[in-house]
């Protein structure tokens, strides 16, 4: 376990300079761990200072510790977990690709199943979700989990559909929220929720598909989306998850690590990862460290901004 030091091919590449000012000046990519063979959806809990992330192929979620450095097996088997986050009570909410379901993991350990099925169909296989502050749970619902038995349990999609969900906090009801997505994937609000972002990764199987990010304007009733327009295209590969920091600026994972969005599209920076990255989150006592989750290593970068 413990600190690996920076490995060679990470570092930050500034293509504007204005991503400049968002480093440190001294800060270097660490590599925290190696072991995994797809990690992905990592989520902060502040107040154990620890990272849950998901390892999909192993069947397993992880646990990273910063107070000490380890790391330890969280939950195995985990249903080949993908996407985690925390929701205002500071609970984990998890998509699961073997199960076909978002499950909230309680204070006491208990889990409870948010959602499994839509009008009587099975989902197909949840992959990543974000929780808004009045307490919806917002996921994507791509095949991914299972066209094959890498990921979860291959079978036949009962929906027929790729699609995106709401699911109310108050009353459990859930919604379909997108319905146009080839392989809707990562999502996340703007600081002020007024916007949603979705990925869609359809060119992961289709030469030719979709390979960007949808930004969408929320309904003044919180509960639906509007105006879709393409926020940005991806330049190395793949967008899969990423989180927006507090001035709104995008840190999404890509082919040759993590590119850094203004909320205008441009884009101004990269941090070079020696992996496909899956997925990003804050985390830290300031919330100034970027845990980023490569395809067989954690990573992380301390900024001078904070998610």
């Amino acid at each position: 376990m413990g600190f690996y030091g920076e490995p060679e091919g990470t570092g930050f590449q500034a293509l504007d300079k204005r991503f400049n000012a968002l480093l440190t000046g001294h800060g270097r990519v660490e590599r925290l761990w190696t072991g995994a063979r797809w990690s992905e959806g990592p989520a902060w809990f502040a107040a154990g200072r620890y990272l849950v992330f998901s390892d999909i192929p192993n069947n397993r979620m992880m646990r990273y510790d910063e107070c000490d450095g380890s790391m330890a097996v969280f939950r195995n088997p985990a249903n080949n977990s993908n996407g985690n986050t925390t929701d205002p009570q500071g609970r984990l909410v998890t998509c699961e690709h073997g199960a076909r379901r978002v499950t909230r993991t309680e204070h006491d350990g208990s889990i409870t199943v948010l959602a499994d099925n839509y009008k009587g169909k099975r989902l197909n296989s949840p992959n990543d979700v974000v929780v808004k502050s009045d307490g919806s749970i917002w996921f994507t619902d791509p095949s991914y989990g299972i066209m094959s038995d890498y990921e979860g349990h291959k079978s036949e999609s009962e929906i027929g559909n790729c699609n995106v969900y709401r699911i109310d906090g108050s009353t459990g009801e859930m919604t379909i929220v997108a319905d146009d997505f080839d392989k809707p994937n990562g999502l996340a609000f703007s600081p002020d929720e007024s916007i949603l972002y979705i990925a869609d990764t359809g060119a992961s199987h289709e030469d030719g598909g979709p390979k960007h990010i949808r930004s969408f304007k929320v309904k003044a009733d919180g509960k639906g989306l509007q105006g879709s327009k393409v926020f940005a295209v991806c330049t190395a590969g793949l967008f899969d998850g990423f989180r927006i920091d507090r001035d709104g600026r995008m840190w999404t994972s890509a082919a040759d690590g993590v590119h850094c969005y203004l909320p205008d599209g441009a884009l101004i920076g990269k941090i070079l990862i020696p992996e496909i990255v899956g997925n990003v989150c804050f985390g830290g006592a300031k919330r100034n460290r970027l845990f980023i989750c490569g395809t067989t290593s954690l990573y992380s970068a301390f900024l001078s901004i904070s998610g």
